[in-house]
C-alpha cells in the first residue's frame, strides 16, 4: 500500500473531538475516520439484507455442541 500526503482543512473543534474520541494523533485519527467512511458501504449492504436471508440453524444444537 502506498501512502499519499494530503492537505485537509478541518475545523479545530471537530479534530479535537475526534482525537479525544480515538485517543490518537492527527494522522491516525484521520485514518480511522476514513476507514469508517469506507466501511459504511459494506454496513449499509449488510443492513439491506436484514430479514431477507434465511438460516437453517438449530440454535439448541449449536449450544449443546459446546
Amino acid at each position: 500500500m502506498q501512502d499519499r500526503k494530503i492537505t485537509v482543512h478541518v475545523p479545530d473543534e471537530l479534530l479535537e473531538k475526534a482525537q479525544q474520541s480515538t485517543g490518537k494523533g492527527i494522522t491516525e485519527t484521520v485514518r480511522d475516520g476514513l476507514r469508517l467512511v469506507a466501511a459504511g458501504r459494506a454496513y449499509r449492504g449488510l443492513a439491506a439484507l436484514r430479514g431477507k436471508v434465511k438460516f437453517s440453524i438449530d440454535l439448541q444444537r449449536l449450544r449443546d455442541d459446546r
